[in-house]
């Protein structure tokens, strides 16, 4: 009876790692067919994903952002121009010096990837807070459709 029981054990981590396989294999085989559809964009755009909390959170968000025509959430038109004015580089968006931001800690890291006027584009910056990532990028990480209140 002992080895009928351990003869079973193989096949049952078997089992419950054939499922994690399975995942891997679609993740793996798809990560190519996203870069592809990607590549094959015309015009300006950027795949932005938004998450709040410590790397191991799991509140991400993320839009691909179209500019030719504007598209992607409800600010896009507005991220859009303001891309556009700084030539697609998000470390030159103009800030809003106006804004008072409290010192409170929440993180928000926000990540930019894609494509500018022919040239690639990869930004990754967190954020002590949503109003400090507002202040200093404006629209274009903004994919909720509400605007950071003012302090």
């Amino acid at each position: 009876m002992t080895y009928f029981l351990t003869c079973l054990r193989p096949a049952k981590a078997v089992r419950r790692a054939l499922p994690a396989a399975a995942a891997l294999l679609l993740a793996v085989g798809a990560a190519p067919a996203l870069a592809a559809s990607h590549d094959a964009l015309p015009g300006n755009w950027l795949q932005l994903t938004v998450t709040r909390g410590d790397a191991r959170s799991s509140d991400t968000r993320g839009t691909l952002l179209l500019c030719d025509p504007p598209q992607g959430h409800s600010r896009a038109a507005e991220a859009c121009d303001v891309l556009a004015q700084a030539d697609g580089n998000v470390d030159a968006l103009p800030a809003d010096g106006s804004r008072i931001c409290p010192l409170v800690y929440a993180p928000v890291t926000v990540r930019a990837q894609g494509q500018w006027n022919g040239r690639p584009v990869d930004y990754q910056h967190t954020f002590g807070n949503d109003c400090e990532r507002e202040a200093l990028t404006g629209a274009v990480f903004a994919l909720d459709d509400q605007e950071v209140p003012e302090v």
